[in-house]
C-alpha cells in the first residue's frame, strides 16, 4: 500500500521549504499563536475562532483571512486519502503550544491516522538551538527520516495538556514537567511557560527580565538593535517580532532613549534589583489560554504560581 501523508506544518517558511524540496504528499499550514491570548478546549468551533479573531485584532492589528483559513483546515474535514500525518514543530513554547492545539483538533475530529513528529532543536555538534525552517536541505531530510511516531499515551498527554492550559490554574502543569513522552523538549516549554506569569520579587517575567539585563549589559544603538538580541537570545520561548516588539514597547517606561542609545533608567534599575514589584505599573494582563496573566505571580522560593493578593479572595 502506498503511503500519502499530510504534512501539518508551523509556518509558511517551512511550507514552502517542503514544497522546493520536492517533499511529497499534501501541506496544511498552521498559523496560530495560540501561546498568547485566551482559548477554549474546544478548537473545532466556531467561538474559538471568534475569540482568536477579535484577539489577534485587539492586540497585533492582524485581521484573519478568513477563506484562507478555511481552505486550510478543511484539509483535515476529510482525510480517507491520507495514510498518515507528519507534525513539524519546533522546540519552543509557541511551537509547543500550537502543536498541543493541532493534536486536540485531531482528536475532536476523530482522525485516527498514524501521526508523526519531526521536531528540531539542538544539532550535533552545532551551538545554540535551531528551527526548522533555519535546517539545510540535508538536515531537513535528516530529521524527517528521524520521525517519531507518536503514540496513544503521547496523543493522551497532549489532550490533558491542553485542557490544562484552556483552564484557571496553571501550577497543574508542574508534574508533567517529569513526564516521558516523545515530546523532548516538552520540560523546557512548561517551564518556561510558568516564568510567563510576574516574579513575585519584582513582577517581571522572564523574557521582561531578560530584556532588561540586555540593555543594561550591552551597548545598545536603538529599538530594533535591542530586538535583534531578544530575538536571538530567548532560550525555549520562540517569540516572533510582534510578540517582542510589544513587550520592549510595555518595557520603556524602564529605560531612556536618545542619539546614545537605549540606557536603563533609575526604575529599570530597581526592577533588575527586585527593590520593587512592577507587575501593575507593566499591567500586562495578557491572556495565556484560560487565564489572565496578572492573576498569578511565580515564585522563585516555592517554584510554583501563587495568587496574586488582589485576586487573592
Amino acid at each position: 500500500m502506498s503511503i500519502t501523508t499530510l504534512h501539518i506544518t508551523n509556518g509558511n517558511s517551512l511550507s514552502e521549504n517542503l514544497r522546493e524540496f520536492d517533499y511529497q504528499g499534501d501541506i496544511l499550514t498552521w498559523q496560530e499563536m495560540l501561546c498568547e491570548g485566551p482559548t477554549i478546549a474546544k478548537i473545532d468551533s466556531q467561538e474559538f475562532h471568534d475569540i482568536r479573531r477579535k484577539f489577534l485584532s485587539e492586540r497585533y492589528d492582524i485581521v484573519v483571512n478568513e477563506k484562507e483559513l478555511k481552505e486550510e483546515l478543511s484539509k483535515l474535514d476529510d482525510v480517507s486519502n491520507y495514510t498518515e500525518i507528519v507534525l513539524w514543530f519546533e522546540y519552543d513554547l509557541y511551537c509547543h503550544i500550537n502543536m498541543i492545539g493541532v493534536l486536540n483538533l485531531l482528536h475532536q475530529k476523530n482522525i485516527k491516522l498514524p501521526l508523526y513528529l519531526v521536531c528540531s532543536g539542538r544539532i550535533t555538534g552545532k551551538q545554540g538551538l535551531f528551527g526548522l525552517a533555519e535546517l539545510t536541505q540535508e538536515q531537513l531530510r535528516q530529521h524527517y527520516n528521524d520521525k517519531i511516531r507518536l503514540t496513544e499515551d503521547d496523543k493522551d498527554l497532549a489532550i490533558a495538556l491542553w485542557r490544562i492550559y484552556c483552564g484557571k490554574d496553571h501550577n497543574i502543569f508542574k508534574p508533567y514537567i517529569v513526564e516521558t513522552s516523545s515530546f523532548k523538549y516538552l520540560s523546557n516549554c512548561l517551564k518556561a511557560h510558568l516564568k510567563r506569569f510576574p516574579n513575585a520579587l519584582n513582577g517581571l517575567d522572564t523574557i521582561e527580565a531578560h530584556i532588561l539585563k540586555i540593555v543594561k549589559d550591552k551597548p545598545i544603538n536603538n529599538r530594533n538593535h535591542l530586538l535583534g538580541y531578544a530575538l536571538n537570545y530567548q532560550g525555549f520561548y520562540g517569540y516572533g517580532d510582534l510578540q517582542l516588539d510589544h513587550i520592549i514597547k510595555t518595557l520603556s517606561i524602564f529605560f531612556t532613549e536618545d542619539e546614545q542609545g537605549i540606557n536603563l533608567n533609575r526604575k529599570g534599575h530597581e526592577a533588575l534589583m527586585n527593590h520593587h514589584n512592577f507587575a501593575s505599573v507593566v499591567n500586562n494582563n495578557l491572556y495565556f489560554g484560560g487565564v489572565r496573566r496578572l492573576d498569578y505571580q511565580f515564585s522563585p522560593s516555592r517554584n510554583k504560581l501563587v495568587k496574586t493578593i488582589i485576586n487573592a479572595y
